[in-house]
């Protein structure tokens, strides 16, 4: 009698190999492994300093205060109220998405050894980039945070979810971008310069070292396909949250400094952008199993 016989049952499935089938969902079952992963890149980047995660700190303190001496006393001449505020809401959004997008694009080449020796969903590799992107949001937020309740801030449950709305925006276009451009990179190594090249325009390309009433006033009616830049939404959403409570009439200044209907467009942009991820993710899938052979 077979070894099957004797323990009185036959398992009848089919063979399926030692890799994820279920992509993202798999991602976020694993969640163990995909910690680990952003454990690993974070201890990466501060190993061997002195001052260790103190310095994801003092990078954007030190920036805060160029802002607020060059483009605050020097640049601007008082058009903007809070200008240097302004400008960090706006550098957030920026930060958190090039670094994204950037790491995100090589992530799967840079760990290259570790897919060779592992089974396990490649789509975890640009997803963890974005974790470890999202973790240095935190002491910007900080900064950001102490620096606006000492001008006289007050939180808000609108601005509260026009925060967790922008993060929701960046956070998966972010991801959706660098599934794509992280499997071309496998077959084309060029495309993590041609991200980086494209990511210098992002600051210029949303409102945040000039405000959107310059984009309105200058464009009159075409300022509309400005807004359909998710990011600008994002960084919008970032301002409406903190940078419209420190300005001296903030009811006016949410009239006159921003789009009508900000929350309905960003609810719009985050329904777009999850499409794209939808996209990215069967791009991703139909590249991926040729990925392993392409490592070389």
């Amino acid at each position: 009698m077979s070894e099957a016989g004797r323990s009185g049952y036959v398992v009848d499935a089919p063979l399926a190999p030692p890799t994820a089938t279920q992509g993202l969902l798999e991602v976020f079952r694993r969640r163990y492994l995909l910690k680990l992963l952003v454990r690993r890149e974070i201890n990466a980047r501060y190993s061997g300093s002195f001052l260790g995660l103190i310095w994801s700190y003092i990078n954007p303190l030190s920036q805060l205060f160029i802002y607020i001496v060059v483009f605050g006393e020097l640049l601007d001449r008082g058009r903007t109220e809070q200008f240097p505020i302004h400008i960090f809401c706006g550098l957030i959004v920026v930060h958190f998405f090039v670094e994204t997008f950037n790491a995100g694009t090589r992530s799967i080449v840079r760990n290259k050894a570790l897919i060779r020796k592992m089974a396990l969903p490649k789509e975890m590799f640009p997803v963890a980039s974005m974790m470890v992107s999202l973790f240095h949001v935190a002491p910007q937020l900080v900064i950001l945070t102490v620096t606006v309740l000492i001008v006289g801030w007050s939180p808000s449950a609108v601005g509260l979810g026009s925060f967790v709305l922008a993060l929701g925006i960046v956070m998966v276009l972010g991801t959706a971008l660098a599934l794509m451009f992280s499997v071309a990179n496998v077959y084309f190594r060029d495309f993590a310069s041609v991200v980086n090249i494209m990511t210098n325009f992002v600051r210029f390309g949303v409102p945040m070292i000039y405000p959107y009433s310059i984009v309105s006033e200058r464009f009159g009616p075409a300022a509309e396909y400005y807004l359909w830049n998710p990011l600008s939404n994002a960084v919008l959403l970032v301002q409406r949250a903190f940078w419209v409570g420190t300005t001296e009439d903030p009811a006016a200044t949410a009239a006159t400094e921003l789009p009508d209907h900000l929350i309905g467009r960003g609810l719009l942009m985050l329904g777009i952008s999850v499409v794209l991820l939808v996209v990215a993710q069967f791009v991703f899938r139909r590249f991926e199993n040729k990925i392993p052979e392409r490592l070389t």
